[in-house]
């Protein structure tokens, strides 16, 4: 503890006082921010022991990242209000910052999981596997729209509604059930974005929660048909029938450089009786 308070501090020993780099005292200096309370004939800047206060509320709001003129005006008219003004709109950033952290963990923690499942599952099996409901934001396509098309609406939407990047957004193809059972294998229904983000929006298709046939497609999308074909096979000799949509996503897309490489997995959501 320091016994004289009334002892002048360089600059120096005042930025290793509070763990700082002096250039930072320097800065504040010249912004106007936060002044020496000495500057001598030397033109060398000194600081008192009571400045210390002031500083630690400066250093503090600066790691909220409040801009400097919000922290001079804050300190011309320093009050409780004032301050608790302040702490509740970082709050409310640092909740939203923490609310997109969780959905890139879980995003990232699903795709790790299907890259998981990817390397353990042989491509050429039809299993039925249990699936929670999860949001999708199920967007129509006209027949002629074309590839470039798509992928700038999808962007779109998602630019809309503020669904972020870094894995945590996919997407994908549905087509009806009616169509498969109809060999109409090319009329698809439109394409889907599939996000964790989408639970907080109104705007969501629920892919129902229930046994579902999976199935992996390698190779370009031209194959795509006859692996619906072999699932129509696969449901009749299983007296399986299916419901709803099948659900297309890549699922490598991020690792492959040929679409020769390429999987998709279906999804087929079947009765459950």
């Amino acid at each position: 503890m320091i016994e004289n308070k009334n002892i002048l501090f360089t600059i120096g020993q005042f930025a290793k006082l509070h763990k700082i780099n002096k250039k930072t005292l320097m800065w504040y200096d010249e912004v106007d921010l936060f002044k020496p309370a000495v500057i001598k004939e030397n033109r060398y800047r000194y600081y008192t022991y009571y400045q210390s206060p002031e500083l630690e509320t400066i250093l503090m709001l600066r790691e909220l990242n409040v801009s400097i003129e919000e922290i001079k005006t804050f300190i011309n008219k320093r009050s409780a209000k004032n301050l608790k003004s302040i702490f509740e709109e970082k709050i409310s950033e640092l909740d939203k910052n923490i609310q997109h952290l969780n959905d890139i963990k879980k995003a990232l923690t699903i795709q790790k999981e299907n890259i998981v499942n990817l390397l353990n599952t042989d491509l050429s099996q039809i299993s039925i596997v249990s699936k929670e409901e999860e949001y999708l934001m199920l967007l129509n396509m006209p027949n002629e729209t074309t590839l470039e098309q798509e992928i700038k609406i999808v962007m779109e939407q998602a630019d809309k509604y503020q669904i972020h990047r870094l894995g945590n957004a996919l997407y994908g193809s549905v087509i009806s059930v009616d169509n498969l059972y109809n060999n109409s294998f090319d009329s698809y229904e439109g394409v889907f974005i599939k996000s964790s983000e989408l639970e907080k929006l109104n705007c969501c298709h629920i892919q129902p929660e229930g046994k579902y046939i999976r199935a992996f497609c390698k190779g370009a999308w031209d194959k795509i048909p006859q692996k619906y074909e072999q699932i129509l096979r696969y449901a009749k000799l299983n007296g399986l029938k299916l419901i709803g949509y099948a659900y297309e996503i890549g699922v490598n897309d991020i690792l492959i450089n040929s679409m020769e490489d390429y999987i998709t997995q279906i999804e087929i959501q079947v009765l459950d009786e």
